[in-house]
This record gives structure tokens, sequence and C-alpha cells, in this order.
């Protein structure tokens, strides 16, 4: 579909505020269990069946380290170990929770581990010869803020302490469905707003890179799904994404992490923070794991009014691919301006210089000079505060009852009621002009756009990807790149031909020392002396 008809449907998209999808939510559940997925989107069109791609025709190669051990293989590897019997659901699984039983008291990824289930799924899986879709047998790790039926959804939060839902969110339905297993949730800042800590701000979750530092920023809300597929505790997870709460943990845990245009994946049975923000999404460790991820979980959801009548999804497994010439070269699939705004260099400036060094080199891209409007920083600074008012609306019978129950994301709650509604309405007037700024100015100059932060393609609900380009003292480092709207293939495919180049998202981190005990005690004794937020300080972090 071309670019004028999904601009056409995103504006009018954009144009209504989606107080609809409140039902599924867990502040008003409803009777009805999903829906199956529908194949169809705009002007009957049909999305593509997700598949797993054949690495060997595209001329890509399971690592040696994949093949000697399961948890170090990309959710595709070991999905094509799998279909040739060199690996089974069962060993995968068992490999991961051996990993999560003997890291995770320091790691302190989950939320809950459900291993029971998961085992008894991968048999399963094992005995169906790899017949149940695309992700059949493949072990992931769901933010908590995702309905699970069954299991325990807390979000963090003494709101939801006790809440046990009794049916999937739509994207979990997806997943697993197409196969995939859930080996439990994925820990998070409270109710979403910042990194993952305790409902106190003790920190829990620390970046998987320095596991001994855990002042180390390993980036929220979705702290816990990245950490799992860093620290290799999951081959892929699924987080949500309010003020880069997908993008963030990918970039500071060296994944590959994928925002997509709000509606392309349902957000029914998701805790919301923000309805016209929240965006679901996957974390993982390349392209083409982030791509399958996508093409399972996206689709029109009659639960979820956002992802009505939108442009089938091009077929993302097919854009993560990348191109190889006969002599070895990778070019993009298609020719890409990339817009470099002028600040990109103002941080980490020697890692980002050879990223687009290494970017140059590679045929069919086009780096083009951007230069932001003037009024920019203050479209995407004052007036993102709106997104204050949203989060509070649905939780003002709590803010009532007990204000304590937010624990140390309450001041952030608190700034919400203090908003006026024609102050919101300012806010949505600017949305628009900051659209118009993006769409006829910015990205008619570009076809994606390297960003320095998240924000603007965030308020707006357009795509992103983010993905690691090197490392700074020590530290993973990356980059956010956000498209026009339906166009997560282009951000896939750019994404893919510089992985295609580089290795950067194949380096995984050391292993912490394991601890001498575990459980529940050894989870206390390696939490014992954690730094812990400030109400201040979780407000100023807050997504």
């Amino acid at each position: 579909m071309s670019r004028a008809v999904n601009r056409r449907i995103f504006l009018a998209g954009s144009a209504a505020v989606t107080g609809a999808v409140v039902s599924g939510t867990a502040l008003a559940p409803p009777a009805a269990a999903v829906s199956p997925v529908s194949a169809k989107s705009a002007k009957g069109s049909t999305t593509p069946k997700p598949y797993v791609p054949d690495l060997d025709a595209a001329g890509i190669e399971v690592r040696d380290a994949a093949r000697r051990d399961p948890t170090e293989a990309t959710l595709a590897e070991a999905a094509i170990l799998m279909s040739r019997r060199k690996l089974t659901s069962s060993a995968l699984v068992e490999a991961y929770l051996d990993r999560i039983g003997t890291y995770d008291s320091t790691y302190q990824a989950y939320a809950e581990v459900t291993g029971e289930a998961a085992l008894a799924a991968a048999r399963a899986a094992d005995r169906s010869g790899g017949r149940r879709g695309a992700l059949s047998g493949i072990p992931l790790c769901v933010k908590d803020n995702y309905f699970t039926r069954g299991v325990p959804t807390r979000c963090n939060s003494h709101i939801f302490a006790d809440f046990v839902p009794d049916h999937d969110a739509t994207a979990v339905t997806r997943l697993t469905a197409a196969g995939g297993i859930v080996l439990g949730k994925g820990q998070m800042g409270p109710l979403a707003t910042t990194r993952a800590t305790a409902p106190n701000g003790t920190v829990t979750t620390v970046n998987a890179w320095t596991p001994d530092n855990p002042a180390t920023d390993p980036g929220g809300s979705s702290t816990g799904p990245a950490c799992a597929v860093a620290g290799r505790m999951a081959s892929s997870s699924i987080g949500t994404q309010t003020g880069g709460s997908i993008v963030l943990p990918s970039n500071r845990q060296n994944l590959t992490g994928l925002k997509p245009t709000m509606g392309r994946i349902s957000a029914y049975g998701v805790i919301p923070l923000s309805y016209t923000r929240d965006h679901p999404g996957p974390l993982a460790r390349d392209a083409m794991d982030a791509a399958l991820m996508l093409a399972v979980m996206a689709g029109p959801d009659a639960h979820d009014p956002r992802t009505l009548g939108l442009p089938a999804l091009p077929d993302p497994v097919l854009a993560a691919t990348p191109v190889v010439g006969r002599g070895g070269a990778v070019r993009l699939r298609r020719a890409t301006r990339i817009g470099v705004p002028a600040d990109f260099l103002n941080t980490a400036t020697e890692v980002r210089g050879a990223f687009l060094d290494r970017l140059d080199t590679i045929s069919g891209v086009t780096l083009v000079d951007i230069t932001y409007p003037a009024d920019w920083s203050l479209l995407t600074g004052a007036f993102n505060d709106a997104r204050l008012s949203e989060r509070t609306e649905p939780f003002r019978h709590w803010l009532r009852e007990d204000p304590a129950l937010f624990g140390v994301s309450l001041l952030s709650w608190l700034q919400g009621l203090m908003l006026s509604g024609d102050e919101w309405i300012t806010a949505q007037r600017a949305k628009n002009h900051l659209l118009r700024e993006v769409l006829d100015g910015v990205l008619s100059r570009c076809d994606v756009l390297l960003q320095t932060g998240p924000v603007p393609f965030d308020i707006l609900g357009l795509p992103e990807i983010a993905f690691p380009i090197g490392f700074t003292a020590g530290l993973p480092s990356g980059v956010i790149l956000g498209g026009a709207p339906y166009e997560e293939d282009r951000l896939l495919e750019v994404a893919a031909a510089y992985q295609a180049v580089t290795d950067w998202h194949t380096r995984r981190p050391a292993d912490p020392a394991a601890p001498a005990a575990s459980g529940p005690s050894a989870r206390r004794a390696a939490g014992a002396g954690r730094p812990r937020l400030t109400a201040e300080e979780a407000a100023a972090q807050s997504a």
C-alpha cells in the first residue's frame, strides 16, 4: 500500500481519542474471551502468515555458539535447529530454566516463573514435531502488565498484588497459538513508569552487562523482559512502550527492540499507562527475531478499535532477511534516505560516528542531514506532560481510596491530577502540529530518521526500532530509528542490513557469579544494599 494511503489512514486514526480501548484492560475486564485472530486488514488485504525463514537460502549459517549452547541461539536459530532435529523444545526450555534458577536471584528479571507449565508445553511441542506454528517450542518472557490466564499479573504494583486474570492478552494469545512457550512474567517499573524497582523504589532488575552494579541504568519500564533476553534466560520477550520503554532497555542491554505503529499490535489485556501512547512490541536479539515476533502478534483485533482498518503488515520476515549479492556485498532491499539530525553526534560521538561511516558503505543508503523545526523542543518537551493526565484518569478510584498503593510512583500520578482540561486540549493541538511537522517536514526529506530520544515518535504513535552499534566504556550503545506510519518493514530492512555487516548484536554479557544458595533467600541476599529511587527521582524518570 502506498505511503499516501498509509498517511491518510494514520491521520484519520490519530484524530480520534481512543477511549474505547478501556474495555479489556485490568480496570474493566470483559466477560468475552479474546476473539480469534483475523487475517484481514484495510480494503480486504491479507497479512502474510508468519514463517521461519530458510537461513541457508538467505546465506545465513546457524552460528557455532548456538549449536554448542541453545541459550545462545537466536529465536530463528533455535527454530531452525529444532526443525533439523538438532534441538528439542524440552532441552531448550530446561536450559533456560537452569539459567533462571542459577542467576535470576542476581538479575531479578522475573516477577513470576512458570517452569512446570513451560516444560509441559515444551513436551507437547516436541510431540507435535514443530507443527504448532512459527514459534513452536520457543521460550518467551512476557512483561508483567500483560494479562496471563491463571498467572498473577501484578504490574509491579500494590494495586494488582492479588490480580490473576481469567484470560490472556491478545498478544499473549497469538504468541502461544503460534507455539510460543511462556517461561514467566518479566519484572517492570511500578505501573510501567520507571526502571524495575520494588513498589517502594528499591532497585530490583539490573543491567545484564553489569549485574554486580545495580546503579547502572538497565532501561525501563520493560527492564525484566530486556534483562531476561540479554542474560540468556529467554529466547525473546514482549514489553510495552509509552515513553521509550522498549527501545531504551534494548539500547542499554544490546538488544533489538521494535515499537510498531500504534494499532499494529493489539493492546487488549494490557494494564494501561496511557491510552494514546501504549505500544506493545518485542525485545529481541536481532532484527530477524523482532520480525518474527511482530509477524505473530500483529493484526486486527475486535477488542482494540485501534487495530481495525489498518494497512496490511508487509512481510516483516522478508524485510529482515539481508540482501546479499554474488560477491557477498550487502545492500538494502530498497534505496533508503536515512535522516541524521544536527544533534545526533552530540553524545556517544565516537561510536555514533563509526556507525554512520559503516552505514554509509551499504549500497542503497543515502545519509541526509536533517534540521528540526524551531519549535521542536517545545512540542516534544513541555507538551509531553499531557500524558500524565491520561494515566491518572483510570486510576482515580485508587488515588481516592489509598494513595499509598502507588508507592514510589505516586508523585507522577498526582501530577496528572494537576493538569486542567484546557491544558490537555492545548497539548492535543500541539501533538497535531508536531505530527504535521514530522510527516510534512522531516519525513518528506528522508525515509527513516535517526533519533536522539524516543519521545517524539512515542507521542505520535509512529514506529521505531532500536539496535546495537557498539560499546561505550564497556556498556552497550545503540541507536533508535524512526519511520513513517505502518513502515515497520523499512526499519527492519535497515537494521538487518547493518547487522549483516557487523556483529555487535551477537555479543553477550558474561555470567554473574553464581550465588552459593538459590531460591527466595538468595534473591533477598542479592538485593541487599541495592539503591532506592526517591519519589522525585521516580517522577523525573517516569515514562
